[in-house]
């Protein structure tokens, strides 16, 4: 039994001092999840061809305000500068931090971006979207069901950015490379 336990203790103090595993599997979790369901979000948002980064399509300003939308009979001509500039730095957002933080450059600071991201998102989706009337988006902590959009979700894809505002990117990154030695 001693030997068990002796064994045990070396391998949990090993997992300790492995520094490197905890943001770099983050990151590769982030990648594998979540990379690609913004980038797919991102390009809903932009316009027609090469300028499209620039002039956002009527539906990212659908996503971004869809009471506002409706009530201006969706068209986007009635929406001013400050609308147009929050609707473009969203469909950027969904493609710079997420590019950031899987090639690991200024991790800790895109991480936090994309947790504001998550933030807003989950707002929007519940105040803008009406998820509010609907149980199954918003969900409930310490039930049975773990696939609710926002408390379930959302929850989870944050706590691996927390890791990241916190750990860093790890040692196979940008940052590291880039972060002179002592």
């Amino acid at each position: 039994m001693t030997s068990l336990i002796s064994r045990c203790l070396t391998l949990t103090a090993t997992l300790t001092r492995a520094d490197w595993l905890l943001p770099t599997l983050a990151r590769l979790l982030f990648a594998a999840v979540l990379l690609m369901y913004f980038w797919v979000s991102g390009l809903t948002k932009l316009g027609d061809g090469l300028a499209g980064i620039f002039t956002p399509s009527t539906g990212a300003y659908v996503q971004i305000f869809p009471r506002m939308m409706e009530a201006v009979g969706y068209d986007i001509e009635q929406f001013g500068v400050l609308a147009r500039l929050v609707v473009l730095a969203g469909t950027w957002a969904e493609f710079i931090l997420p590019a950031l933080i899987v090639a690991g450059l200024l991790t800790r600071l895109a991480a936090f971006g994309m947790i504001g991201f998550i933030v807003v998102q989950s707002l929007t989706d519940l105040y803008g979207h009406n998820g509010w009337d609907d149980p199954k988006v918003l969900g409930a902590w310490f039930d049975r069901f773990s696939d609710a959009a926002i408390l379930d979700q959302r929850a989870l894809w944050v706590f691996l950015l927390i890791v990241l505002v916190i750990k860093g990117a790890g040692p196979l990154s940008i940052d590291r490379a880039l972060t002179p030695r002592a």
